[in-house]
């Protein structure tokens, strides 16, 4: 298993980074290797992704989230990953996005890619078109202020 820690500081109040976070749709705009993602309901995603080439379709259910505070979640089909992303409040507008993944290289490319540290930077480089990306906005794109509480799995 492959894990990734990541921190960025960005400038705009907290309910403003949690805000855009929860607009997976949006994610194409900042993620790397993310071609889509389809909100199927308040908790399950569906997304495609094409990293080194290697297209993939797959779901996931968000395990735990609460506003301005964290959101969790792990993978239902395809390959086998988990993570949280939690928003820490550093002042009135600024606050700190850390994001913790954890997943298992499948296949020759993922695991070189893995070996030699590319998830981490492709983490970093991510977070960086985020802090971009919500500072740039006037306002987040949507938001969804539901509760989830630890434990959701279905």
């Amino acid at each position: 298993m492959t894990t990734v820690t990541k921190s960025i500081d960005v400038d705009v109040p907290v309910r403003r980074a949690y805000d855009q976070w929860t607009q997976f749709e949006s994610f194409p705009a900042f993620m790397g290797g993310v071609e889509s993602i389809r909100q199927v309901d308040d908790t399950h995603t569906h997304w495609t992704t094409k990293v080194g080439g290697v297209e993939r379709e797959f779901d996931t259910v968000i395990t735990e989230q609460h506003p301005d505070e964290r959101v969790a979640w792990k993978s239902t089909d395809g390959p086998t990953h988990a993570g949280v992303v939690t928003f820490h409040r550093l002042g009135d507008s600024q606050t700190r996005v850390t994001v913790q993944m954890d997943w298992e290289p499948e296949g020759l490319v993922e695991k070189l890619g893995s070996a030699f540290n590319v998830d981490d930077h492709q983490v970093q480089a991510d977070l960086k078109k985020f802090k971009a990306f919500i500072e740039e906005q006037g306002a987040p794109t949507g938001a969804w202020r539901g509760d989830v509480p630890a434990g959701n799995e279905s």
